[in-house]
């Protein structure tokens, strides 16, 4: 039985913005009763507020807050995402479409993909793209939520959102202050440990107050104003793997249809990002500092823009990379406190989501004890190296010449845990799944050939199979390319549904 002695009764969450108001959101919403949950943060201090395209896992995130679809859509500018289209990462000129769901569904034992590459074997020219749902959707601007009947191609994707993370923190802020929450305006001026096991007590605030609290959440971004400042974690650097270390972002006004996915274009340096919601398009340039100033990199991104630009280009300045301890003794790091991985599949949001459900899964009674810890830390850095590796991928994967970065990373070393599973599928086309992988098969598969990571021959089970799959995939893209003409623009679905005020 629990002692309730040992129960935890206060919590404060140091720092706002996305990170913080998710944790206050799900931790009121979780511990209902005898328990203050306080959060400080400072009007004062910005956010990064980049992590405004999302993937679908944050869905579940606001089911499980009771939040309803279509409010939270109007509130936050937000629009629907289907994937992300990738231009000029494998090659210059080449195109390709990272859907949420599965390429088709599978008729035989033997995936899909391999009956799609004996048919590219014996010249058939559609490509792999043509068979996701999801893309068949998002290339005619098109949306509708995905169908209940499994027998239809329409229940083959997922979907995810973007929205304005400075308006989603605001709409959170709502509901946690309504559940109890109390917010505390100020800047952390020092924090206070304890002498004999250096676990923090509390907060000193500019003015002089002091929160105290038995359990504390990290949420001071870069800072890690605890996890760092305080208790010295560690960090462990990525960037000879991840070199972007740089980015500039700026809104602008929208122009053309309102895209149901995310596009990321490879460029000089680096990437940049297009992010369409009801208002405006978020756009950013994330490049590496070695072969790019920040200055010329303003001056690009301001010349590829879509539309009128809404302000000037913020500079933001990160190391990819985690802790090397997430959670230390009473402190648990959340959000950029914990880490960085650069947003090009959209991460950031996912990764506050998984450390708050991480902590409510295991969560501590007083005594802190060291096997709840350990495991919470074990969980957390798989889940950010099976990422990291997916990131690497992209880079790795390039046959680009024109720039030094793309020489550079064509040629670099990976982490073995990243090299297995190019060369398993490389030579058989078999994807290999890892413990905590985030991004199942159908996401790999989908920059593997998108990235032209073609498999020198398919799974030999196939050909004990005596199939022949093109009738079938001709039928498919047939059923999706009919199914989704049937539905509405996705502006159309918005103006229906959930357009803002």
């Amino acid at each position: 039985m629990t002692n309730p002695d040992l129960l935890i009764r206060s919590i404060a969450i140091v720092g706002g913005g996305t990170a913080g108001w998710m944790t206050a959101a799900a931790l009121a919403q979780a511990l209902r009763h005898n328990c203050a949950i306080t959060l400080i943060e400072s009007d004062e201090i910005g956010t990064v507020g980049v992590g405004e395209a999302t993937i679908p896992p944050i869905r579940t995130f606001n089911e499980t807050l009771q939040i309803d679809e279509r409010e939270f859509v109007r509130r936050t500018q937000g629009s629907f995402k289907l994937g992300i289209e990738f231009v000029n990462w494998g090659s210059l000129g080449n195109r390709y479409f990272h859907p949420f769901g599965p390429h088709g569904r599978a008729f035989d034992i033997v995936s899909l993909h391999h009956y799609w590459l004996r048919a590219r074997e014996a010249g058939e020219r559609a490509p792999l793209d043509d068979h996701s749902m999801a893309w068949a959707l998002a290339k005619e601007n098109r949306f509708a939520r995905p169908s209940p009947d499994q027998r239809h191609v329409l229940s083959t994707f997922d979907y995810a959102y973007h929205f304005d993370a400075g308006l989603y923190a605001r709409f959170l802020r709502e509901y946690a202050e309504a559940k109890g929450v109390v917010r505390i305006e100020g800047k952390v001026a020092s924090v206070g440990q304890n002498a004999e096991n250096g676990f923090v007590t509390g907060v000193t605030l500019e003015d002089g107050r002091t929160i105290d609290a038995e359990l504390f959440v990290d949420c001071s971004g870069f800072r890690g104003l605890l996890i760092e400042g305080a208790l010295k974690a560690g960090y462990e650097d990525w960037t000879h793997w991840l070199p972007c270390d740089r980015a500039v972002a700026v809104p602008c006004e929208n122009a053309g249809p309102l895209t149901p996915y995310t596009r990321s274009t490879a460029q000089e340096a680096g990437w940049q990002w297009r992010i369409p919601l009801q208002h405006r398009t978020g756009n950013g340039y994330v490049f590496c500092s070695h072969f790019l100033s920040e200055e010329e990199a303003a001056v690009r991104l301001m010349a590829r823009l879509d539309g009128k630009a809404l302000g000037e280009p913020r500079p933001l300045r990160f190391v990819t990379g985690r802790r090397k301890a997430f959670w230390d003794r009473n402190v648990v790091a959340v959000g950029l406190s914990s880490g960085f991985m650069e947003p090009l599949e959209s991460t950031s949001i996912h990764l506050i989501q998984a450390g708050i459900s991480k902590l409510l899964a295991l969560f501590p009674d007083r005594t802190f004890d060291p096997l709840v810890i350990e495991e919470y830390n074990r969980i957390a850095v798989n889940e950010f190296e099976r990422i990291r590796d997916f990131l690497i991928l992209h880079y790795k994967l390039t046959t680009r010449t024109d720039s030094e970065l793309w020489r550079y990373c064509a040629n670099m070393p990976v982490p073995d845990t990243l090299l297995t599973k190019i060369e398993h599928f490389r030579r058989y086309g078999r994807l290999v799944q890892r413990d905590a992988d985030l991004f199942g098969a159908p996401s790999w598969l989908a920059v593997h050939v998108g990235q032209d990571n073609i498999p020198e021959r398919t799974d030999p089970l196939a050909d004990y199979r005596g199939i022949d799959g093109r009738d079938w995939l001709a039928k498919l893209r047939a059923a999706m390319h009919h199914a989704a003409l049937q539905q509405p623009a996705h502006e159309d679905f918005i103006a229906a549904h959930c357009k803002a005020g």
